[in-house]
C-alpha cells in the first residue's frame, strides 16, 4: 500500500470521526451563514440556544440533517485531499532533491512550494467534491416545519400571491435534494459556489487556522447562501444570481456584519473537528504503517 492511500484513507477516518462529533455545531453554523433576516432589531439567538429551538421545534434529527451525504462528503474529501498532498509532496520532495544534486538548495521542500502542493491538493478536492457539499447545504439548511406551527388555512408569501399552506412536510432526502438542483440550475448547479471556495483555498494556505476563519469567513457565507435553496418568489433581496451579486446585495441590504454570521460557531466547530481529525489521522497513519511493517516482517521469517 502507497504512502499516499495510507495518507488519504486515514484523512477519511479522521474526518468522518471528526464530522460525527461536530455535526451539530455545524448544521446550526451553515443556518445563521444563510439566515436572511433583515430585521436587525431582531434579538439574535445565540449557537445554544439555536441548537435548543432546533431541537424544540423540529426535533433531534434536524441537527443531523444531511449527515448521510455530509459523511460521504468528509470521508471524499479528507481522503483526496490527502492522498494527492502526498502525490504532490512526493514530487516537490524528489524535485527538491534534483536540485540539490545540481547544486542548488539543501534538499528539503521550501515554503512556497509546500504551499503550492497544499493549494493543488486543496483544488482537485473542492472541484471534486463540491457537489456533495451544495446537497449537504440544502439539506442542513431545510426547515422541517411542526406540526403546532402549521397554519390551518394560507400562508402569505408576498403582497399579491398566496400559496396553500402544506399539512405534511414531503420528505427531503438525498435523492430529493439532488433532483431539486439538477431541476432548477442543471448539471453545473452541484457546482455553486466553487468559486469563493478555491479563493478560500488559496488563503488558508498561507493563513493561520484562526486567522483564516476570520479573513475567509466572508467567502465561506456568500458560499453557502448561493448553495442553499433560491426562492423565486417574494423578496428579491434574497435571491443571487452569482457571487458578485450576492457580496453587493449583502454589502446593500445586511451590511458588512452579514458577512460574519454564526463566526464564532464556526471557530468553535472548526478548531474541534481540527483537533480531532489531526490526531485521529496521526493515529491510523501509525497503526497502518505498523500492520504493513509487521506483515512484512512476519512474511519474511515465515
Amino acid at each position: 500500500m502507497s504512502d499516499a492511500l495510507i495518507n488519504g484513507l486515514a484523512g477519511a477516518g479522521g474526518g468522518i470521526i471528526a464530522q460525527l462529533i461536530t455535526y451539530p455545531l455545524q448544521t446550526v453554523n451553515t443556518r445563521q451563514q444563510t439566515e436572511r433576516d433583515l430585521k436587525k432589531e431582531k434579538r439574535k439567538l445565540g449557537t445554544v440556544e439555536q441548537m435548543c429551538q432546533v431541537v424544540k421545534h423540529e426535533g433531534w434529527e434536524r441537527l443531523y440533517g444531511g449527515l448521510a451525504p455530509s459523511l460521504v462528503g468528509t470521508a471524499a474529501s479528507q481522503g483526496v485531499y490527502y492522498y494527492f498532498y502526498q502525490i504532490f509532496r512526493n514530487r516537490a520532495e524528489a524535485k527538491a532533491l534534483e536540485h540539490k544534486r545540481k547544486g542548488f538548495g539543501d534538499g528539503s521542500v521550501g515554503m512556497f512550494s509546500s504551499l503550492v502542493v497544499a493549494a493543488l491538493a486543496g483544488c482537485v478536492n473542492v472541484l471534486l467534491t463540491n457537489p456533495i457539499w451544495v446537497v449537504v447545504t440544502r439539506m442542513q439548511t431545510h426547515t422541517k416545519v411542526s406540526k403546532k406551527s402549521q397554519p390551518s388555512q394560507i400562508e402569505a408569501v408576498t403582497q399579491d400571491e398566496v400559496i396553500p399552506a402544506a399539512l405534511e412536510p414531503p420528505p427531503y432526502g438525498t435523492s430529493h435534494v439532488i433532483q431539486e438542483i439538477y431541476g432548477e440550475a442543471g448539471f453545473w448547479g452541484f457546482w455553486k459556489g466553487v468559486f469563493p471556495t478555491l479563493i478560500m483555498i488559496f488563503l488558508l494556505g498561507a493563513l493561520a487556522k484562526l486567522g483564516a476563519t476570520v479573513v475567509t469567513y466572508p467567502l465561506l457565507v456568500v458560499k453557502s447562501r448561493l448553495q442553499a435553496k433560491q426562492f423565486k418568489t417574494g423578496d428579491k433581496r434574497h435571491q443571487y444570481k452569482g457571487t458578485m451579486d450576492a457580496i453587493l446585495k449583502m454589502i446593500r441590504y445586511e451590511g458588512f456584519n452579514g458577512f460574519y454570521k454564526g463566526m464564532s460557531t464556526k471557530i468553535v466547530q472548526s478548531v474541534l473537528a481540527a483537533a480531532v481529525l489531526f490526531m485521529v489521522k496521526e493515529e491510523l497513519v501509525k497503526s497502518a504503517r505498523f500492520l504493513l511493517t509487521w506483515d512484512h516482517i512476519s512474511a519474511k521469517s515465515a
